[in-house]
Order: C-alpha cells, then sequence, then structure tokens
C-alpha cells in the first residue's frame, strides 16, 4: 500500500521530470521501459545463434530436458534412487526384524502365556497382531526413510520439474497432465503419498486420472517381492555369472510395463469416463539450488514416512489377527486357510497362480509387505512334511533364497507362478492405506470403488491371457 504523502512525492518527481524534459518527457518515458524490457530479456533469454553469457542453469538444462538425453538421465536418476533404497535399505530392515521379530516376538509369546492368556488369544495378540505390525515397520520403514529424503532433495534441488518438462508430451497424449509425471514418481515410493502429491493438479478430471493410475507405479512394499521372485524363478533360467544381471532386468522390465499400462490406462478414461482435453500450464523450471537439509529431513520424515507408516501399521494389526485366525480355528478336519486355498486353488491355477497366492494377496491388502511372509507360512501349512516355521498362522522370512525357493517349489511352484506372481503383484487392488487415502482425497465412493478394482480386473486377465499362451507355447 502506498501512503498519501508517497504518492505526493512520486508526483512532485513526475512533475519535475516532466518540466525538465520538455516535450520530450513521453519518447524518455518509452526509451526507458524498453531499455528495462531488454535488460531483463538478455538475463532470461537467449535468443538463436546469441552467444550470451554463461548459465549454469542454462547449460544443465541443455542436457537434462534434451530431446535425446533428457529420459536417458530421467530413468537414470530414478534407477539409483531406487538403488539407493533397496541396497540401503537391506542392513536396517535386517536389523530392526532381528529385534522385533527375532527377540522381541519370542518375549512377548513367553510373557503371554506366562500371565496365563488363552492360547488362542495370546497367539491372535502376538502372533497375529503384534507380527504383522512388526513386518509392517521392519520392511516399510528403512526404504520410506531412504526413498523419501532422496525425492524431496531432488525436488529441492529443481530437477522434479524438469522430469515433468520431460514426460509432459507424452501424458498430453494420453490425454492426463503433465505434472502426473511427479505424482508416478513419488507412487515408485508409496502409492498414498503418489496419490496426495495429485493435489499439485488443478483440473479435476486429469487429478482423478493421476489417481486412478497411480497403482501403476510399483511401491516399496512391492519391490522385495519383484526381487525376491525375479531371483528364484527368471535368475534361475541363465547361467549363474548372468542371473544378477537377468533378474534386475526382469524387475526393470515389470516396472517399465507398469508405466505403460499407466499411459494406456489413463487415455483410456480421458476418452471414456473421464472424457475431455488435456489442459495447458505453464510448467516455470525453477533454478537449481541447493537444498535446505533440515527442512528436507523434517518434510520427508515426518509428514511423508511416519504418517504413511502409522496408516499402515493401523491397517496392519487386523490384518494380522485374520492371518493368524484363518490358521488356526477349523471348520471339522482343516483351518479356515485350508478350506479356502483348497476352493480357490483351481482358479488359481486358471491364472497361473494357485489359492495360497491368492489368500495371502486377500488377506494381506492392509500392507504389501507382508505378502511374502504369508506365502511361505501359508505354504509351509499345507506342506507340512516341511518342517519349517514358527508355527500355523506365524508369518516367517528366511535369510537364504535358497531355502525361500525350496519352499515354494515344495508348493508346486514353477516359472508360470513366478512370472505371473510378478505381474500380479504390479497388477492388483491397491493396500487399504492407498485405497482409504483415495477416499479421503476423492470424497467419492465411486472413484474409490474404480481405481481399487480396476487394476485387479486388469490383472486377472493380464495372468489369463499369459498362462493360457504358456500353455499353447
Amino acid at each position: 500500500m502506498i501512503k498519501d504523502n508517497d504518492k505526493t512525492d512520486i508526483l512532485e518527481d513526475a512533475n519535475r521530470l516532466r518540466y525538465e524534459m520538455g516535450p520530450n518527457f513521453h519518447e524518455h518515458v518509452v526509451e526507458s521501459i524498453y531499455a528495462d524490457a531488454a535488460e531483463i530479456t538478455g538475463r532470461s533469454v537467449l535468443q538463436q545463434n546469441q552467444p550470451g553469457k554463461f548459465n549454469f542453469d542454462r547449460v544443465i538444462d541443455k542436457i537434462v530436458t534434451g530431446k535425446i538425453t533428457g529420459i536417458p538421465i530421467m530413468f537414470l536418476m530414478l534407477a539409483i534412487v531406487f538403488w539407493l533404497t533397496v541396497a540401503g535399505a537391506n542392513v536396517p530392515s535386517a536389523m530392526i526384524a532381528s529385534v522385533l521379530v527375532d527377540t522381541l516376538h519370542p518375549v512377548l509369546r513367553e510373557f503371554g502365556q506366562g500371565v496365563g492368556l488363552p492360547w488362542w488369544l495370546n497367539g491372535v495378540i502376538f502372533d497375529g497382531a503384534y507380527l504383522a505390525a512388526a513386518w509392517v515397520v521392519s520392511v516399510m520403514l528403512p526404504p520410506m526413510a531412504i526413498f523419501f529424503p532422496l525425492f524431496t532433495l531432488l525436488e529441492d534441488f529443481g530437477y522434479l520439474p524438469r522430469v515433468a518438462f520431460n514426460l509432459d508430451g507424452l501424458f498430453r497424449k494420453a490425454g492426463a497432465h503433465g505434472k502426473q509425471a511427479l505424482t508416478m514418481s513419488m507412487g515408485f515410493g508409496c502409492n498414498a503419498a503418489g496419490i496426495i502429491s495429485a493435489r499439485i493438479i488443478d483440473s479435476p478430471r486429469e487429478r482423478l486420472i493421476a489417481i486412478i493410475t497411480n497403482n501403476f507405479s510399483l511401491c516399496n512394499g512391492r519391490w522385495p517381492t519383484q526381487i525376491l521372485i525375479s531371483t528364484i524363478f527368471i535368475g534361475s533360467l541363465v547361467p549363474a555369472h548372468l542371473a544378477g544381471i537377468v533378474s534386475a532386468a526382469a524387475v526393470v522390465g515389470i516396472t517399465l510395463l507398469g508405466i505403460s499400462f499407466m499411459f494406456i490406462v489413463s487415455f483410456v478414461l480421458s476418452k471414456t469416463i473421464l472424457k475431455g482435453e488435456a489442459s495447458a500450464f505453464s510448467l516455470e523450471l525453477p533454478p537449481y539450488r541447493p537444498p535446505q537439509i533440515l527442512q528436507t529431513l523434517y518434510t520427508s520424515l515426518i509428514d511423508r514416512t511416519l504418517f504413511v507408516l502409522w496408516r499402515a501399521v493401523v491397517f496392519a494389526v487386523p490384518a494380522g489377527i485374520v492371518i493368524y485366525s484363518s490358521a488356526n480355528f477349523h471348520i471339522g478336519d482343516l483351518s479356515i486357510a485350508e478350506h479356502f486355498i483348497h476352493w480357490a486353488n483351481p482358479f488359481g491355477l486358471l491364472l497361473g497362480l494357485n489359492g495360497i497366492i491368492l489368500l495371502a494377496y486377500i488377506i494381506a491388502i492392509p500392507a504389501n509387505e507382508i505378502v511374502v511372509p504369508t506365502i511361505l507360512m501359508l505354504t509351509t501349512l499345507m506342506v507340512k512334511s516341511l518342517g519349517l516355521g514358527s508355527g500355523a498362522g506365524i508369518m516367517f522370512e528366511l535369510d537364504s533364497v535358497a531355502d525361500t525357493a525350496m519352499i515354494l517349489h515344495a508348493g508346486g511352484w514353477t516359472t508360470l507362478t513366478g512370472i505371473n506372481l510378478m505381474l500380479f503383484s504390479l497388477l492388483h487392488n491397491p493396500c487399504s492405506t492407498t485405497i482409504y487415502t483415495i477416499y479421503k482425497e476423492t470424497g467419492s465412493v465411486k472413484w474409490t470403488v474404480i481405481a481399487t478394482f480396476l487394476p485387479i480386473l486388469m490383472g486377472f486377465l493380464i495372468c489369463y491371457l499369459v498362462a493360457s499362451l504358456w500353455g499353447i507355447l
């Protein structure tokens, strides 16, 4: 706001200049405006064939947003972030699991027995609810605590807007918004966080497209499953010295397949139930700047990691109760889990999977992190001769990939089972944390149902087609 005294001073200065310049006053004002505009243009715009001054941001942008180099560099950067996340999370995940699962879990079970809890209540509380929460924390916390800070550092540095710039054309052709590239990238850490980040898209139609298709980004809860199954069933198809490269290539292939499905489904949605033109938007490429470390740690660890982790734990507790109960409560001579597996097995085999996998994905809806422990527990429940595990309904994992492979092969798994599990891990319903987040963000039961059941229907279809082709070949 300009005060009256300031207005008076400005008018007096203008009148004085008008008097001094005489009839040329207006010409001097126009020339001054053009001079200022030329100075601003010289600093910010580089004309064709004009050498210009050295500009650090401009030099980097020629590389990271170049038509030839932009997208390869983007995939390289994301690959480095994923590698640091997966490799860096192994040790802390093992340490947390050692404390919460290997050490504290037996102590709590003995405590329950010592205070006289009935066996079923002791199992429901400590073998079910507690163990599920412990698995989620040990598997989910370290990757998120690494991925989100790295992602936020790239955001603060100014690189993420360049990702949106590189992919804007592809998303616009799919009828979506260029900023969906950012929500897609965030989804690789956690789909719930990716859906929350869709708030940056102003168009309600395009925001819905980003929310519905975010599940095609492999979240950190699905990376361990992809890596383990690829190592066992894909890496084993080639000589040992090539196994690591082939396994990694298979996981990368699944990731790229998910991105392809994101574009395809976005295009179909934009031409059908979410019909409309892609909106134009002005994408500002901010200057590169050093990240603010303390703010980055707060944003990534408090606002994202702990927030998402708490939601996952809340939903994992009832899942653990269901897992334990289904394996220990009997109808006749068989447990509830065994009844369901026998009933679902024909349908599962039709999809190139089995009843154990289908049950594991149903009762592990609260968290993808407990899918593998649940599969191993259910397999040892069905193949009692293995003599592994800590008991019915108690989830476990093995440090040895060979021992894990032995359990799966004993459960009748084949190469087709491994391939289709990788596909189904990509194409299945979101976890309960993500489903709840979809509802909170859209406020609509309709869109929540669509976002939940669309990927799983696609998963059934793709797995059936692969199994059918496998049978023919």
